[in-house]
């Protein structure tokens, strides 16, 4: 099984350099979704949520660190708001990769989708409706950016999607949002892999398929990313804040759907959704017996 993870991660180099280039564009320039689609593709191939999260965040220290050069440089950043917010999600992230290398985050994981997918209709109204745009607003940065953090660490994605669909659900200017979440994010992201490396000398994370084929993903994701990180800063300033508000409001809430779709089977079989579902669905109960 290692020998055919470890085959199947060489041969699809090339695919991982295309998604680390898509996920670095869509994320730098709407500031969320690389961890969500980069771990979405790991996923799929069988890689186990705890190693794909710490693939997703070793190749983030690059990606997010040069989109983040891109964003100060394109003055996208309120740093107000960033003093605010890395730290906090620092403090958030450690603890979320503590918590996923021990824990099943099912329950979570839905929780976020209700979440997302609130939230993406606020944006999605935002922007269709017009209102106006409103500074930063500095209260609740602090418990936002550890639970930005925390989700990030804990889900392989998050940070954007909850930060700064959050931030724009307030009405704060997606330009700025964006910029300051995504310099942010090389700060969370840097103590998060921090986390899972301690992780891995502890022995508390298995690495299937062993370094060779973790470094094989790392390295794809993170060329893609490169090539992509420096377009960010200036896509998100051309952007009319309109389009970029109904953009990102698009792709939260089709993630969210995406998400709760995959979700679903595993939520069913949680002991309290079981409880909630097994009186109006007769298959749902706990006994077929006759």
């Amino acid at each position: 099984m290692m020998a055919e993870f470890t085959q199947l991660l060489g041969h699809g180099f090339l695919l991982f350099i295309l998604v680390g280039f898509l996920a670095q564009l869509v994320d730098g320039a709407l500031g969320m979704a690389y961890g969500t689609l980069s771990s979405t593709v790991l996923l799929s191939l069988g890689v186990p949520p705890a190693q794909a999260s710490a693939m997703i965040h070793a190749a983030e220290c690059v990606t997010t660190g040069i989109s983040g050069i891109s964003h100060i440089a394109f003055r996208n950043v309120d740093w107000k708001l960033f003093v605010r917010l890395a730290p906090a999600g620092i403090v958030g992230g450690v603890l979320g990769a503590y918590v996923l290398t021990s824990f099943n985050q099912t329950f979570l994981k839905a929780c976020v989708v209700a979440y997302l997918s609130v939230l993406g209709l606020m944006i999605l109204r935002r922007a269709l409706v017009g209102l106006p745009d409103t500074p930063p607003n500095l209260k609740g940065a602090l418990p936002l950016g550890f639970i930005g953090g925390f989700l990030d660490a804990s889900g392989g994605g998050g940070w954007g999607p909850v930060v700064a669909s959050t931030l724009m659900g307030r009405g704060h200017t997606p330009r700025y949002v964006i910029g300051t979440v995504n310099t942010s994010e090389f700060f969370v992201t840097v103590s998060i892999s921090a986390a899972f490396v301690w992780a891995l000398l502890n022995g508390r994370l298995d690495v299937a398929g062993g370094l060779q084929g973790l470094g094989a993903a790392v390295g794809g994701l993170v060329l893609g990313g490169i090539i992509a990180a420096p377009l960010a800063g200036k896509v998100t300033q051309l952007m009319p804040t309109r389009w970029l508000m109904g953009l990102v409001g698009v792709v939260v809430i089709s993630l969210a759907l995406y998400q709760g779709i995959r979700l679903w089977p595993k939520l069913l079989e949680l002991p309290i959704t079981a409880a909630v579902v097994s009186p109006y669905v007769p298959s749902a109960g706990p006994a077929h017996s006759r």
